[in-house]
């Protein structure tokens, strides 16, 4: 995990593998497991969802090679879950029969996140395809008063006088 240069406050968690159907699990509980480390539980059947999809495409549909980079990018207010490999083909949604068993992938991804796309990457090194999710918003803690926090009879009496004074 490293920060990322334009944002000081961004976490990065990067895991490169190839992509088989027993790798996929794997990966899922990877994420689910960084996810709890960043306190974004909420975000880990959506996160695990998506990956999933992604990897699954680069396992049919992947050429030359099923090799595959999967980056966790969480900034103040998202989270983009990226996976790259090395075939330049983009991939596109198409229609989809009712009850067909496959060919849902990218609409899953499109229907549970905030934003996804693609990106070629320079030379013809591949392509990274990507989704968005917006991080909960957290609602801080109350702060408990400093004098709770103090047991009463540890506070010499002096110091209760002058607390009360200034109050």
């Amino acid at each position: 995990m490293q920060a990322d240069q334009a944002d000081p406050a961004a976490r990065e968690c990067a895991l490169e593998l190839e992509a088989h159907p027993y790798r996929i699990q794997q990966i899922r509980r990877i994420v689910s497991a960084q996810l709890r480390y960043w306190r974004l539980d909420p975000l880990i059947d959506a996160a695990s969802t998506g990956i999933s999809e992604l990897l699954a495409n680069v396992h049919r549909h992947a050429k030359p090679d099923k090799q595959c980079a999967v980056k966790l990018t969480l900034a103040a207010d998202r989270l983009t879950v990226a996976v790259a490999d090395h075939d330049t083909r983009l991939p596109h949604m198409q229609p989809v029969e009712p009850t067909a068993t496959t060919g849902r992938g990218l609409a899953m991804v499109e229907a549970m996140s905030d934003n996804w796309g693609t990106d070629l990457l320079p030379e013809d090194g591949g392509k990274v395809v990507w989704f968005v999710l917006r991080t909960p918003v957290t609602v801080p803690a109350p702060v408990p008063p400093r004098a709770a926090a103090v047991p009463v009879e540890r506070i010499a009496p002096e110091r209760i006088a002058v607390a009360a004074s200034v109050a």
